[in-house]
């Protein structure tokens, strides 16, 4: 096999050639970070981007094998933000500069669900005089929910497939007409055909998953031309069905370095995407994020939900960051980011570069 420099100066970015590059040893995946890093920089600046997450409920409607706030999960205590709650929230991301939002919660759909979204968006783009670009993270949705939330001012969606491979889709949701693989994927096709900025990801270090997996993983998002990713480490939750299955996983430290590979190989086949720092990778490394964007991730997601519900938005177990205000997390990220050599794009929305040169082209 060709050496880590030899592979990228050719471009062998094919299957085998990723998968290469995905095993690489502690000494020699420092080239691949060095020069995802370096093709960052040269495409995008050594900027990063602030989206500014708020989880505003922890109610699901699905059972997804691996999530800790699964339906069934009868031990997880449920919460729902007010609209006040909300809308303030958006408006504190707003004064200090983060330009951009994530609006997340459990996956519901409901007329009543659809409506006060519809609402939200509208009242937070009011607050906000339009400056805030909102990214909603909801989960599947009609093509008609995802219009009318998009006309009302959604302008960036995240939906992540978690994995491309159907049997392995198969094993982490549970077998009915809720958790349908091709679902997933024609959501993600009405999201690009209505004109949002279309995000996904995927969760590295799955039971039953394999390399090769990995590999498909990254060539599925090349050839679904996505706009930005969120992808990050595989953490399990005692209270899931797929926890009985945790001695087969990797060791917590190969899926922290397993997911830093994944985000230096998208970077380098998708230059001009956003790809964020997953705080999952936080709860393996105190300075997981900081190693992500010396990997080449350009975005951070600093949570700026209200204090007491943070815990209860919990999909994994050693959640982080869930005891700090949101003014603390402002500063704190202002400095371990200026350790990266990198500096915050304060009121910038930080779009997709490679989003924005597609509609140019069409």
């Amino acid at each position: 096999m060709d050496t880590v420099a030899q592979i990228l100066d050719r471009g062998l970015l094919d299957k085998p050639g990723l998968e290469y590059l995905l095993q690489l040893n502690d000494k020699s995946q420092q080239q691949l970070f060095s020069r995802a890093a370096c093709v960052k920089e040269s495409v995008l600046g050594n900027i990063v981007y602030f989206r500014g997450l708020i989880e505003f409920s922890n109610q699901c409607a699905k059972d997804c094998l691996y999530c800790g706030i699964r339906k069934s999960n009868l031990n997880n205590r449920r919460y729902l933000l007010s609209d006040d709650e909300i809308v303030n929230t958006a408006v504190f991301a707003h004064q200090h500069e983060y330009a951009s939002i994530v609006l997340q919660a459990g996956e519901l759909i409901s007329d009543n669900f659809t409506r006060r979204i519809d609402m939200l968006l509208k009242k937070i783009h009011r607050k906000t005089k339009g400056e805030l670009r909102i990214t909603l993270s909801l989960g599947e949705q009609t093509f008609d929910t995802y219009k009318r939330w998009f006309e009302s001012g959604a302008q960036r969606y995240l939906l992540r497939i978690e994995t491309s491979n159907k049997e392995l889709y198969g094993m982490i949701h549970p077998k009915d007409d809720h958790h349908v693989f091709v679902n997933r994927f024609r959501s993600l096709e009405s999201l690009k055909k209505i004109g949002y900025q279309t995000g996904t990801g995927v969760m590295i270090g799955l039971p039953f998953q394999t390399i090769g997996d990995l590999a498909d993983d990254l060539l599925f998002m090349k050839q679904f031309e996505i706009d930005m990713v969120g992808m990050g480490p595989y953490l399990e939750h005692a209270e899931t069905p797929l926890y009985q299955f945790r001695s087969q996983l990797w060791p917590l430290r190969e899926r922290f370095n397993l997911s830093l590979r994944m985000i230096a190989c998208l970077r380098i086949l998708m230059p001009k995407i956003n790809i964020a720092a997953a705080t999952a990778l936080q709860a393996i490394d105190k300075m997981g994020r900081e190693k992500a964007i010396k990997a080449g991730a350009n975005v951070i997601m600093p949570n700026i939900t209200p204090g007491k519900y943070r815990d209860q938005y919990k999909l994994y177990d050693t959640k982080p960051c869930t005891d700090e205000n949101a003014d603390d997390c402002v500063e704190c990220l202002n400095i371990r980011v200026g350790l990266t050599g990198n500096k915050i794009g304060f009121g910038d929305w930080g779009d997709s570069v490679f989003f924005h040169e597609k509609a140019q082209i069409i």
